[in-house]
């Protein structure tokens, strides 16, 4: 590939990239919306510890199944069924797998919903007899999210296929609106002073916003060619294609997530309230892999893919490479201003109503453990799926079978062993998703004959020096402009927080940019033509 083109498609694939990172932004907040406005109800608690471990086991299955190896398996063969036969066979194609998914996910509910007894008793195992009963009600409620977002997940991955990552993106912050509104109206109707019974209306809240997420793609999904009608011929190979990719898929993409509900499940055994802090933790932390770490993904995999037909060529190690610096370039600062400034933002975020300063901290702890992992999280998203592109789809599934098996010992240590407190399950995570992508980095390189590793090197280096600039700005900021905090009101911590934020962010991309990092270039260049129009 020449070096004009290949710069035109490092500026398109940055362009769509902060397109889709502007819509899950949009998401993310209104995820953090959602979730200091119940943490403000309901605070952290037991009853809380209940609704986060009845949510994580729908949510562990979305992240499996729907929007993780549905939606990769899928995005793989349908954009290689575009490419070679053309968009009728892919609509097909399409048309089989909602058919399929639809009928498949039903029966995981009905199966989900009789069985929750015992799945909340082998996954809360240190909840009380009271809390696991509660818990049941809860996943009973909330399970056919499951279905609703599975066929949300093939839409959205029609949509990317087809080089429209906006709505797909964009969708997300539906579904959090409809948790939002719809939980807070069902949850008042249901108990006004936000007793255990508005958690339940939470949990009906939860179905609402999936509805939306399907329904606000559909009109977008219609316009690109797609009509639905049931197809059971399921006997295809575009299907078996799709089938046979998810199976490792499932298993490659379960390291984070299940070691996310071991995290949960060993919290259980530990103080009351310990899952909600973990709970809020993660959520901050996906703050910046969704807009950079799962944008960057997004918007690679069917690049890689269309760049695989041809094999493994030059240009498909450089796509995978120019995709990780721009997630070093992203996440790096976001990972260290997490780890620094944990507790005000947490305080600022969460501490109000019956969220109390002890939950701050408690929550703090975990957030700046889960930080120390940002950039490896968001690295798989990118490096994981190339791997379906190049039919080597067993790779990342035995090397997640093994971070698993490291979480889960090391989980089982520090919580029965060592006696220690919840961040410890964080920071266990954190070094999950470390070995995870070194390794898949490492064998990706061999596969591609190189992923520019030397010229990712260099960014990290020059990276480094805005990192340290990074760190003095927030340490200052700490030290003297947020001196007091615990006096401030929230005006005052918002107004002393967000310019040590802005302030730190401006030093480390400057200081990036004087290192002719190419990646801040390209960003710096789109944002002046979006500017100057």
């Amino acid at each position: 590939m020449s070096e004009k083109s290949s710069e035109s498609a490092g500026v398109k694939a940055a362009r769509a990239t902060g397109l889709v990172s502007i819509a899950i932004m949009c998401s993310r907040v209104l995820g953090l919306i959602r979730e200091q406005v119940f943490a403000a109800l309901f605070g952290a608690n037991a009853m809380t510890d209940a609704f986060w471990m009845a949510f994580k086991v729908p949510n562990l299955m979305r992240d499996l199944f729907a929007e993780g190896a549905l939606s990769t398996a899928f995005v793989t063969t349908f954009t290689k069924k575009i490419e070679n036969e053309g968009d009728e066979s892919a609509w097909a194609l399409a048309r089989k797998m909602a058919t399929l998914a639809a009928v498949f996910m039903s029966g995981v509910v009905a199966l989900g919903m009789f069985f929750a007894p015992q799945v909340v008793g082998v996954i809360a195992d240190g909840f009380d007899a009271d809390k696991q009963l509660f818990t049941v009600v809860l996943v009973r409620v909330m399970f056919p999210f499951i279905a609703i977002v599975s066929l949300s997940a093939l839409v959205m991955g029609m949509l990317n296929a087809k080089g429209r990552f906006f709505v797909p993106a964009i969708a997300s912050s539906f579904f959090n609106l409809g948790c939002i509104i719809g939980g807070f109206l069902i949850g008042r109707a249901m108990d006004p002073e936000w007793g255990p019974q508005a958690l339940v209306g939470f949990s009906i809240g939860t179905l609402i916003g999936g509805l939306a997420q399907l329904g606000v793609q559909l009109p977008s999904v219609y316009k690109a060619g797609f009509r639905f009608r049931p197809d059971f011929r399921w006997n295809d190979s575009g299907v078996k294609k799709v089938l046979s990719l998810m199976l490792p898929a499932v298993i490659a993409g379960s390291a984070i997530q299940v070691s996310v509900m071991l995290n949960a499940f060993f919290a259980s055994h530990l103080e009351s309230g310990s899952l909600s802090w973990i709970q809020n933790a993660f959520r901050l932390m996906q703050l910046p892999l969704g807009i950079f770490g799962v944008a960057i993904g997004m918007v690679t995999l069917p690049a890689v893919s269309r760049a695989a037909k041809q094999g493994i060529t030059p240009e498909f190690g450089e796509i995978l490479g120019r995709g990780m610096r721009m997630v070093l370039l992203l996440t790096l600062p976001s990972a260290l201003g997490l780890a620094i400034l944990a507790e005000p933002v947490i305080s600022v975020i969460y501490e109000r109503g019956k969220f109390e300063p002890r939950d701050t901290q408690m929550a703090a702890l975990a957030l700046r453990a889960y930080a120390m992992g940002l950039v490896f999280y968001s690295g798989i998203k990118v490096v994981q799926p190339a791997f379906y592109a190049v039919d080597k789809r067993w790779v990342p599934m035995w090397v997640s079978i093994g971070v698993i098996c490291l979480t889960a010992a090391a989980n089982w240590y520090v919580v029965f062993v060592a006696k220690l407190g919840h961040d410890s399950l964080a920071l266990t995570t954190s070094i999950g998703a470390f070995v995870n992508f070194c390794t898949l980095y490492f064998v990706m390189a061999k596969v591609a004959g190189s992923l520019d590793t030397r010229k990712l090197t260099l960014t990290l280096a020059k990276l480094t020096v805005a990192s340290a600039a990074l760190i003095g700005v927030c340490l200052a900021g700490q030290r003297y402009v947020m001196a007091g905090w615990a006096d401030f009101g929230i005006v005052g911590r918002l107004g002393t927080l967000l310019p040590t934020i802005g302030v730190a962010a401006i030093v480390f991309f400057a200081v990036a940019l004087l290192l002719k990092v190419e990646e801040t270039t390209q960003l710096f260049g789109i944002v002046r033509r979006k500017v100057g129009r």
